[in-house]
Formats: C-alpha cells, sequence, structure tokens
C-alpha cells in the first residue's frame, strides 16, 4: 500500500529557487547543520588529535577590526592558531566550539594536497590534458590543461554567479545532494561529463587576463585524484583527518554514489579549520612529521597563479588556493575565509553567513581578508 509522503523541505527549490537550507530566511541554520541536512555525507575521525591550548595574544583581540567583524550580525566564529597555540577564538552567541560550519569553498585547498602529492610522487604532469586522464570528459574540459584547471584558467558553459538562481552552479546541487533534482538525480560525474564548451569558443582558452572560478574545476581534480591515485576518494579523506589531527568530524558531503563533494562539502569546526589550514602552514607535513601534500607544489602554488578579479586583483588563483605570495587561503560561499602563513605558521579562520538574497557581497570580504593576513604576519593593527 502507496503511503502519504512529501518532498524533504529542507531540500525543496522554493519560490526563490533555491533549497530551504540555503534560501536568505534559513541560510544562517543551513550553514550551522549543512552536515545533518545534505542528502548524502561521510565523516573521518583522527586517530591522533592535533593539541590545542588556550595562549591568548591581547594584542588579537584588542584589534579594531576583530571588535567591529565579530560584531557583525553574521558573524558565527573566529580562530587564531600558532603552533599547539589558539592566540584567539570567539564565538557567536547561537553557534560553539564543538559545532560544525559549512566551510563551503575553503574545501578546495584539499585538492592542493592531494594533487600536490601526485605531482611529487610523479603520478601527474601539470601540462596533462583532461581528456588523457579522464577519457568519459566533455568538450567543457577535454582539451584542457590540468595545471588551467588548477588555476581556474578555464573557458566553458559552466556559470558560477551566484545573483543568478537559474546559473550551472546552482544546477550542480542536484548531482551533489544540495537540492531535490526536477527529473531524474544525475551522479556528480555524469554532471561534470556534460559541461560542454562556451557558446562560439573552439576551446577552453580563458583571454580574460583575469581567473574563470568555477566550482566544477575542483570535481574535474577529485576525479583526477581517483584516477591517478588508483584509490577512492574516501581514502585520501580519511588521510585528512589524520594529518590534520582534527579534534572532532570531518564531515563532507557526497553524491548518492558516495563520491565526496571537495569544491564545497566540507564541515568542520573553527578550531580543527584551523588545523586543515596548519597542513599548509606546515607546508604538506601531517601531525606525525610525515608529508600529506607537498612542500614544492606548495613553493610552486605560492610563487605563480593567475589574477583574481576586483576587489581581490592583488591576490593570485593559484593550484586551487588564493595567495599574496607568501599566504594561501581560500573564501566560501555565504562568508567564510582561511588564511595559513608558513612564514609565521599562524592561521586565521573567519566563519559566518551572509543572509542577503544571494549569499554572496564581493565587498564583504576583502576586509576580513586583510584583518586575517595581517594577523597571520603577526602585526598587531
Amino acid at each position: 500500500m502507496t503511503q502519504q509522503a512529501h518532498p524533504n523541505p529542507d531540500l525543496l527549490v522554493g519560490d526563490d529557487r533555491r533549497p530551504r537550507w540555503n534560501s536568505a530566511p534559513f541560510r544562517r541554520h543551513g550553514f550551522h547543520n549543512l552536515h545533518l541536512l545534505t542528502r548524502y555525507a561521510q565523516s573521518f575521525r583522527a586517530a591522533q588529535v592535533m593539541e590545542l591550548r588556550r595562549s591568548t595574544d591581547i594584542a588579537i583581540a584588542q584589534r579594531e577590526d576583530i571588535r567591529h567583524l565579530t560584531g557583525l550580525p553574521w558573524f558565527s566564529a573566529m580562530a587564531v592558531i600558532e603552533g599547539n597555540r589558539v592566540l584567539y577564538e570567539h564565538y557567536a552567541p547561537d553557534f560553539g566550539p564543538d559545532q560544525p560550519h559549512s566551510i563551503m569553498s575553503i574545501s578546495k585547498m584539499s585538492t592542493n594536497l592531494i594533487l600536490g602529492r601526485l605531482w611529487e610522487e610523479g603520478k601527474i604532469d601539470l601540462g596533462e590534458e583532461i581528456g588523457a586522464i579522464l577519457p568519459w570528459i566533455g568538450s567543457g574540459y577535454h582539451g584542457a590543461s590540468l595545471q588551467d584547471v588548477l588555476n581556474m584558467n578555464v573557458r566553458n558553459d559552466y556559470d558560477e554567479d551566484y545573483s543568478n538562481v537559474e546559473a550551472t552552479v546552482f544546477q550542480h546541487e542536484a548531482a551533489t545532494g544540495m537540492r531535490l533534482p526536477s527529473g531524474d538525480e544525475p551522479t556528480n560525474r555524469s554532471f561534470i561529463a556534460g559541461i560542454r564548451l562556451a557558446a562560439g569558443a573552439r576551446d577552453t582558452r580563458n583571454d580574460s587576463g583575469i581567473s574563470l572560478y568555477k566550482s566544477a574545476n575542483t570535481d574535474v581534480l577529485a576525479f583526477v585524484a581517483e584516477a591517478r591515485g588508483e584509490r577512492p576518494l574516501g581514502q585520501w579523506m580519511a588521510d585528512l583527518a589524520d594529518a590534520a589531527g582534527m579534534e572532532g568530524a570531518l564531515h563532507v558531503a557526497t553524491d548518492r554514489v558516495g563520491f565526496p563533494l571537495l569544491n564545497g562539502g566540507i564541515c568542520l569546526t573553527a578550531r580543527d579549520l584551523c588545523r586543515y589550514g596548519a597542513l599548509f602552514a606546515r607546508q604538506g607535513q601531517g601531525i606525525d612529521g610525515r608529508a600529506f601534500g607537498s612542500a614544492g607544489f606548495i613553493k610552486e602554488t605560492r610563487a605563480n597563479g593567475i589574477p583574481m578579479a576586483p576587489p581581490r586583483q592583488h591576490l593570485r588563483y593559484s593550484n586551487q588556493t588564493n595567495t599574496n605570495g607568501v599566504w594561501l587561503g581560500h573564501g566560501g560561499y555565504g562568508g567564510q575565509y582561511l588564511v595559513a602563513n608558513p612564514l609565521t605558521g599562524r592561521v586565521a579562520a573567519f566563519l559566518s553567513v551572509l543572509d542577503d538574497e544571494s549569499g554572496y557581497e564581493t565587498g564583504y570580504y576583502p576586509p576580513i581578508i586583510a584583518m586575517l593576513s595581517q594577523i597571520c604576519e603577526g602585526r598587531s593593527a
């Protein structure tokens, strides 16, 4: 006998053309609970936990920009570490130190570590065309070099305009368990394979002079990692949790067949986000001293890249990170940013959730980036 049922309200696309968890009135709850709301997810715990002990740097707490930015209604959490010391930590009243938060596109930095390891081991050549590694890939990536995909230097018909509710980036959600599909549910692989060349283009060349941000690039890299690493991507996630020494669980959304969503599916506590960033501050070295990423690849990452669009034109997009030549970092849709400085060993993380219609405001990020980068340089103001 057929039972009465209704669509999952958290994932159902509403009148605003967004799933409820990502609609303006519910987005804060969504980002604070995405590890529970997404249709499919995996979690990983570390065998050994990187110790963090409170050792407050009063000069950080007294910064005026910290007082302002942590006082905004969108703020969730901020943490700063150096080695095993927590120099600063603060949380919003509705959020806490043990609560995971969506880090959205900061997840992309994981592919720098994974591809860096494969590069170090000679399993990938950055000049290779994606089609030679993934024969099933569509024209939107088939002729692109691995280096261009890493640097967001590919032109195709994937659109990441957050102000456009019909953009490809939102259609992508149906293939990754982030919204209910309107028809048959695609896998992430089938969705990525369907990306084509941009209208009228003969190849994937980017002639704009600035990086073209596309979350699909990261998923292409994840499939490359599986193909050349010759093991499931989930095993890389287990190793990532161990290398970072995460205290809580590393939660990652997946598609229906269990493929992890590295373009934006990771959820972590603020302290564990700093532990994740510390892998870059240690230049790819895990807490046990073994390499998880690659110091050589991180050196290349800091030295190269493609200029980013205003208002981040002073940064470059390089190997799935943002860099100014010294620190490495990344932002996340909705209001997150992470900075890791290999010269000082400092890592700073900022978590927040914008509640405007699109969930994205380019002008919101520069003050956060400036604050985190100055703190990680060791500057008091």
